[in-house]
């Protein structure tokens, strides 16, 4: 039973913010595995396990972002159906969705975060309290969100209390804002592989210069010197052991004048196109984007191989 191999499920689309660049992800990386292994695409339109995947068949490859993709949901239900799948496991993924958790968890092993506050819609802070002891210049985002889906940048006490203002519901993260450059860090079992830069043409990097062509330039790698980029991946690694994670992840920071890295979040399902944040990463480390995905699936497909094999003994 050494060499049983799966059917590859690729799912895509889900019920997030995120679907449209969900679909873009999933179809990608379906074409790439399709060149190493039996592969199906099956786009998820409902918050449960498509029809026609079966544990003793599939290796699930998700690309689903934000909401029931990385926030450990569809996990649970793969778990409990026996299903193996590629990436972080239910409990990894439901900590680093948590902007909040996951801060508190890469803090115990070294790694910096900016100073920040949590809060619920139902109990906001005051604006002048929240300047007081952040300063002026803030990041407000959601707590529980990917691609940057509700950022906003505030500088002055009127744009403060105007963004909370329209927070109506939810968690979020008020934190503040530190200067310097921008960049992501693909690990790969546990390594650390090439630093990006990310140089958005507004000095926002939201959704908008995330997923609008030629809003973004993207340095690979990074022009770092090799202490700043031994720095970078030994944050990325620490990160990605602190909050549990396994086979894969992308994980952001940013550089500070003043030293960094920072972390600003864990992507345990990031996006899988060809020009995406992960796959250039990779490309630093003699990936490209076909042995990317081969590598990314290849530990879910060692579990189900050794389950196979425990099976039929």
């Amino acid at each position: 039973m050494n060499g049983v191999r799966p059917i590859i499920a690729v799912l895509a689309g889900g019920t997030s913010a995120e679907r449209e660049v969900s679909l873009g992800s999933g179809q990608a990386s379906a074409m790439a595995l399709a060149r190493t292994h039996p592969t199906r695409l099956f786009t998820v339109d409902a918050a449960t396990i498509p029809a026609g995947i079966e544990p003793g068949r599939h290796v699930v490859f998700s690309t689903l972002h934000g909401t029931f993709g990385e926030d450990g949901g569809m996990q649970e239900l793969l778990d409990a159906a026996g299903v193996h799948y590629a990436g972080c496991d239910a409990a990894a993924s439901r900590l680093t969705m948590d902007k909040a958790r996951t801060k508190e968890a890469v803090t115990r092993r070294g790694v910096r975060v900016a100073p920040g506050l949590h809060f619920f819609a139902e109990a906001k802070p005051a604006a002048g309290d929240i300047i007081a002891q952040l300063g002026a210049d803030l990041v407000v985002k959601p707590n529980n969100e990917g691609s940057s889906v509700g950022l906003a940048l505030t500088r002055t006490p009127a744009e403060l209390a105007a963004k909370l203002a329209a927070i109506t519901r939810g968690e979020w993260l008020v934190e503040r804002r530190i200067a310097g450059q921008e960049l992501s860090v693909g690990v790969l079992r546990g390594r650390a592989m090439g630093v990006v830069e990310i140089r958005p043409r507004s000095g926002v990097y939201d959704f908008t210069s995330k997923y609008t062509k030629g809003l973004t330039e993207y340095v690979v790698p990074a022009p770092l010197d090799t202490v700043q980029t031994a720095a970078v991946q030994a944050a990325a690694e620490a990160a990605f052991a602190a909050c549990g994670c396994r086979d894969y992840a992308r994980i952001d920071f940013i550089l500070g004048a003043e030293g960094g890295p920072y972390l600003l979040e864990i992507n345990t399902l990031p996006g899988m196109k060809e020009t995406s944040l992960l796959p250039m990463s990779a490309r630093c480390a003699g990936f490209d984007f076909t042995a990317l995905v081969r590598e990314l699936v290849a530990p879910a497909v060692e579990r189900y191989q050794a389950a196979e094999r425990a099976v039929h003994q």
